[in-house]
């Protein structure tokens, strides 16, 4: 059960990013414009103004409709900053020989990032059918050595399809939900951008930006706090019903924007391999089990950052704890997941994309793969920049066009959701997120874009930022696919890889490699030529 709320101990979020980026010298010919993936609100929008005056060539994304998101940095588990460690959750090498692990491989497992998991080489992974390059078929049996010695609990908590924005959301309403619920959450309204928003809206706006599960805010907003189903106990519950973080981080969509943080941390972190431990406020470390799935890593980092090891254990119970709570709510997610995953299926392979740009135009290859809207979660996002005599927020007379035939599904502020399979819903099948694009009103939703159509320019509408560029990233199935992984973003024939830290990185084709920078230099250099097949 949940801590009670008057003990909770308040979280201090440090409000200056530790990620900005100091950029390179202007060229003539390119903005210098790069993502941070950080989101500003009026709450710290003071504090970004002084950073900005420091440092004028930081730029920084912002979630585009919100006005009072807090800026908390997440850090990721680090074992070997810990005063503490369990003797009993931590790895080491067993006394003897383990007989090696038979792993069921899983919905966007890959060669590489299994191998992290389980602590080995990709070379030490054996299997009786080939394993391919990119995702690994779901169930086709792994030989692992066993290395690790003691790991965390390894019961599946939650199936990725109840983690993430997937196909099971088709004809789920979070606003009627709510209010059917009859608790404290289907009354509330709160003021975001232009428009009040109730509660439900409020979680499903957090949902779909963010391809976060809305029924997994509901009962995690109910665990805490009984919002869903009850009534908070208490004033600070109402104020407060995650987390205390500061004065400009209460209300409901702060407070769940903060968990759809750490869900997405968890999540992505596991799937793309950068999250391997969990850290305790006590200073706990527990090695993550290898065979969890992305989804119960998911529930498992939120909870860590929540509550001490002991009580998290209680939490994490799957007959008495959160995973029970959401299957009363929601049952039963097993079943949904039998009916729509797996979400990465055998052989998936990327449509062909062409660079989301007109023909023979130059651009810049601004920012490698980074987040793909937020700063934390999947690095499934590239930036690319117009050419412009002068630098900054200005206009530009470059088209961004369509990378593939589709559907827009959604669009706001400097943003264009396509859909490629064209069947209207945003959580099936591939899609593509265009941010920062001045668009004019010939894009509507339910209109059909040819491959190459104009979209519209390149700008910084949509959020804060230093230039005017685009940010262009994939989800499959509600799930944000990493830039850098089994299914690389291409981009007529150009493929991107991870350059070790966020923002970092190359396209390369046919042995020509560009690296990106925010400096515009013509080694980033980069267009679509008439030759190119797409």
């Amino acid at each position: 059960m949940p801590r009670p709320r008057e003990h909770v101990a308040t979280l201090t979020m440090k409000l200056t990013p530790k990620f900005a980026l100091t950029l390179c010298a202007v060229a003539i010919l390119f903005t210098t414009a790069v993502c941070s993936t950080g989101y500003i609100t009026p709450g710290s929008m003071q504090a970004t103004a002084d950073s900005a005056a420091k440092a004028p060539a930081t730029a920084f994304y912002v979630e585009p409709s919100a006005t009072n998101l807090p800026a908390p940095t997440t850090t990721v588990a680090n074992p070997t900053a810990t005063p503490l460690v369990l003797p009993s959750a931590t790895p080491g090498d067993s006394p003897t020989p383990s007989p090696p692990i038979l792993y069921s491989a899983q919905s966007g497992d890959s060669l590489v990032i299994v191998a992290i998991h389980f602590g080995v080489d990709p070379e030490e992974i054996l299997s009786p059918s080939d394993i391919p390059e990119g995702l690994i078929p779901p169930g086709q049996l792994l030989v692992i050595p066993n290395v690790l010695g003691e790991v965390g609990p390894a019961e599946h908590l939650l199936p990725d399809s109840d983690v993430v924005y997937s196909p099971s959301l088709i004809g789920f309403n979070a606003d009627q939900q709510a209010r059917q619920m009859g608790g404290y959450l289907g009354t509330y309204r709160e003021y975001l951008s232009d428009a009040w928003h109730s509660g439900g809206q409020v979680l499903e706006k957090i949902g779909v930006e963010n391809s976060v599960n809305p029924r997994l805010l509901m009962s995690i907003l109910e665990f805490e706090s009984h919002w869903t189903l009850g009534q908070p106990g208490s004033i600070f519950e109402q104020d407060n019903p995650i987390v205390a973080i500061d004065e400009r981080s209460k209300g409901l969509f702060a407070q769940m924007y903060w968990v759809m943080k750490q869900i997405s941390v968890g999540y992505y972190g596991w799937r793309e391999g950068r999250l391997t431990y969990l850290t305790f406020a006590d200073g706990s470390v527990v090695r993550l089990a290898p065979e969890l799935n992305a989804g119960s890593v998911a529930i498992q980092y939120l909870f860590s950052q929540l509550y001490d090891y002991p009580e998290w254990l209680e939490v994490i119970n799957k007959e008495s704890g959160f995973p029970a709570l959401h299957a009363s709510m929601f049952p039963d997610p097993w079943v949904r997941a039998a009916e729509e995953e797996p979400l990465m299926p055998a052989g998936l392979a990327q449509p062909p994309l062409s660079l989301p740009f007109y023909k023979q135009q130059v651009w810049s290859y601004s920012s490698g793969p980074h987040g793909a809207w937020d700063r934390v979660g999947s690095f499934a996002a590239l930036d690319f920049a117009p050419s412009s005599a002068e630098p900054g927020c200005v206009d530009s007379s470059q088209w961004v066009t369509a990378a593939s035939p589709g559907m827009v599904v959604r669009e706001g502020p400097g943003l264009v959701v396509l859909d490629l399979d064209g069947d209207g819903n945003e959580q099936t099948g591939w899609v593509l997120v265009y941010l920062h694009v001045k668009h004019d009103d010939r894009i509507k939703v339910g209109d059909w874009l040819e491959r190459g159509a104009l979209i519209g320019f390149p700008s910084c509408e949509g959020g804060y930022s230093t230039g005017s560029h685009l940010h262009i990233t994939r989800k499959y199935n509600g799930e944000w696919v990493y830039a850098a992984g089994p299914i690389p973003f291409n981009l007529s024939g150009w493929v991107a890889e991870y350059g070790g830290v966020a923002y970092k990185g190359t396209l390369t084709r046919e042995g020509v490699t560009l690296t990106a920078c925010t400096c515009g230099n013509p080694t980033t250099r980069i267009s679509r030529s008439t030759n190119d097949p797409y």
